[in-house]
């Protein structure tokens, strides 16, 4: 699929699922890799095989994408249970501890982990989606209008037929019509993921993750909120139509440990692709720094 050597294949028992991943490197620390809608792993094409030097680099099918089982109904897809098949997989590579950064509900499923169970990081990083405090306290009009997606999301059958409309037509467009730049996101990359879209079951479960927890995550009530206690990094392409740039304002607020943002002005959503050198670059120095720090507090 992407022709590298470097990456590898294979599934793993998680949580009651079995997930497909792709793999790259055999470094002594393990970094994840979360993909978001309407993606699945080879969104991190270009970071999984350049971060192999160093790592060991797991880029996850998260459950209901691609090749990874993709259980019936919304209760399988709960933000609980995203959660728990990340701790699987680092269980299944033998680590005690991650670096887990993702992108989209990968970022929400990185956030989470970070809050609930930081003593399973030793780094976490997002992509465009902010921690849900940051999120809830600048919600406005704008923003609602820019997510109105997630909320016909909600509805039943009607968002299936659509997406499936015209060989996932709206599914392509929403892609690549969407980028700071045109022709970013090759035609032949689509046809990667169409392929990916038309498995059975595919459009139906990643509808599913918005039916689990949108409304529970952007109008439900919440607990106060706790801060990330792990070194963190948070990147955002500036032109993203979907997360305005005032829904990230104020990240740095609920991190109480070292922190990296970083902004890129010409990049859209799809940042790891539309960026792909520099987010590549941005991760390694994140993780390089924060591998170099633990390793000199480990050392006295």
């Amino acid at each position: 699929m992407t022709g590298d050597p470097r990456i590898t294949f294979a599934f793993a028992d998680v949580n009651g699922v079995k997930l497909h991943y792709a793999t790259a490197g055999s470094g002594e620390k393990l970094v994840i890799l979360l993909h978001g809608f309407p993606e699945f792993w080879y969104s991190w094409r270009h970071q999984l095989a350049e971060l192999s030097g160093d790592y060991t680099v797991v880029a996850p099918d998260l459950r209901g994408y691609n090749l990874s089982d993709k259980p019936l109904g919304t209760s399988g897809y709960v933000l609980e249970k995203l959660v728990g098949d990340v701790v699987g997989l680092i269980d299944h590579f033998g680590r005690e501890k991650a670096a887990v950064i993702g992108h989209d509900w990968g970022a929400a499923i990185a956030w989470a982990i970070a809050v609930g169970r930081p003593k399973l990081l030793w780094a976490v990083g997002a992509l465009q989606v902010p921690p849900t405090p940051v999120w809830r306290r600048n919600q406005t009009f704008a923003q609602f209008m820019a997510s109105w997606y997630m909320f016909f999301f909600q509805l039943p059958y009607l968002p299936e037929m659509i997406l499936r409309r015209n060989n996932f037509a709206a599914l392509a467009r929403a892609i690549q019509s969407t980028t700071a730049n045109p022709g970013v996101i090759t035609d032949d990359e689509i046809a990667v993921y169409r392929e990916s879209w038309a498995r059975p079951g595919v459009v139906g479960s990643m509808l599913n993750y918005y039916r689990a927890n949108i409304v529970k995550r952007v109008l439900g009530k919440v607990s106060p909120p706790r801060k990330v206690t792990v070194p963190t990094l948070f990147i955002y392409g500036e032109k993203d139509t979907a997360i305005l740039p005032q829904t990230v304002a104020g990240v740095a607020d609920f991190i109480d440990a070292p922190f990296t943002e970083h902004r890129i002005a010409d990049s859209g959503h799809w940042v790891q692709q539309e960026a792909a050198g520099e987010v590549t670059e941005v991760i390694r120095s994140f993780l390089r720094s924060t591998y170099e720090s633990e390793s000199t507090v480990k050392a006295r």
